[in-house]
């Protein structure tokens, strides 16, 4: 188990302040750097963490301004353009795991892990919040002999901003791709336009519009699965608590249709439901990953390689952890 510091590149902001906190309460020991560009802002959120020290991060040093500081694993809640973060983890032999890029945007981390690929693990972590969508998918998926079609659909509330970096990315995301990544009949292609337009059933069944996006669930999913079939799509909007009358949620719906084992055909739909919004879920998924990598799980360590975050994700260990925060994993009727 390593007992080296792990490093949240971004760890004053929402997100990276959850995932401490989730850290925290599962790993007491193990001590954590808060980076930041605010020091001041990053030493507050340590103090209230405990057992953790807010730094200042030079990006444009080969050492983060970190010296020979050591480090056991790094987080990066924000884009990094220049892959300095990413580097940084290979030259230390530490694992890292980043949650910004999209789709379009990976290359450069695909191609850093390329030159270096025994130096340590990478985890392209750009999934829908982190394996929220990912992990249920696969563990749905077991009772089917065959998947012929996976919809995965996620309503963000209006009310649910996720915070200032999870806006940037969101905002640049929209720019760069217009297009979103999408299987069909086998096939993976670029929904544009009209072809990106889509609706969905929320929890609550209101027709939800929609448009087209390609987290990283849509490449892991196909592959792992062999389904010709696999799309997301992302409403904002009222979410089914709010209009409910409750505080505004998050929601994943994920269908599934295929055959069961019998041969015969099946048709399910489930939902992940948080009540505090979309942060909570990621702020899970990466620090999940972090013990994964780090054994802090009392596992051993992940080996250095390419990783997505369901690959490293336990599905009962998930399951058991997001209740504990208060998510919900619902099974809904058929529509």
């Amino acid at each position: 188990m390593s007992l080296a510091p792990v490093l949240l590149v971004g760890g004053s902001g929402l997100v990276g302040r959850r995932t401490a906190q989730y850290l925290r309460a599962a790993c007491p020991d193990v001590p954590l750097l808060i980076g930041g560009r605010d020091l001041a802002k990053a030493q507050a959120v340590a103090a209230e963490i405990g057992n953790a020290a807010g730094i200042a991060l030079n990006l444009a040093a080969a050492d983060l301004g970190l010296g020979e500081q050591p480090i056991g694993a790094v987080a990066v809640f924000v884009k990094d353009d220049t892959l300095a973060t990413l580097r940084f983890a290979q030259s230390r032999g530490v694992p890292q795991i980043s949650i910004s890029s999209g789709a379009s945007e990976i290359a450069p981390e695909v191609a850093a892990y390329m030159q270096q690929p025994t130096a340590s693990a990478v985890v392209l972590g750009a999934e829908w919040l982190v394996g929220a969508v990912t992990v249920p998918t696969l563990e749905f998926a077991n009772v089917f002999s065959r998947l012929d079609d996976i919809t995965l659909s996620a309503l963000l509330d209006e009310q649910d901003t996720g915070g200032p970096a999870a806006e940037i990315d969101m905002h640049r995301l929209g720019e760069i791709m217009p297009a979103a990544l999408t299987r069909r009949d086998g096939a993976f292609f670029w929904r544009i336009g009209e072809q990106a337009q889509a609706q969905f059933h929320a929890i609550d069944g209101t027709r939800t519009e929609a448009v087209a996006l390609s987290p990283f669930d849509i490449m892991g999913l196909a592959i792992e699965t062999g389904a010709p079939n696999v799309q997301f799509n992302l409403g904002v909007g009222v979410s089914s608590t709010r209009r409910r009358g409750e505080p505004m949620s998050t929601e994943i719906i994920i269908e599934l249709a295929g055959e069961d084992k019998a041969g015969q055909p099946l048709h399910t739909r489930h939902a992940i439901l948080h009540p505090q919004g979309q942060m909570p879920l990621t702020a899970l998924g990466v620090a999940l990953v972090l013990e994964r990598l780090t054994g802090l799980d009392n596992q051993p360590a992940t080996r250095p390689g390419l990783y997505f975050p369901y690959q490293l994700l336990e599905p009962a260990a998930y399951f058991a952890r997001l209740e504990k925060i208060g998510g919900r994993v619902m099974t809904l009727d058929a529509i």
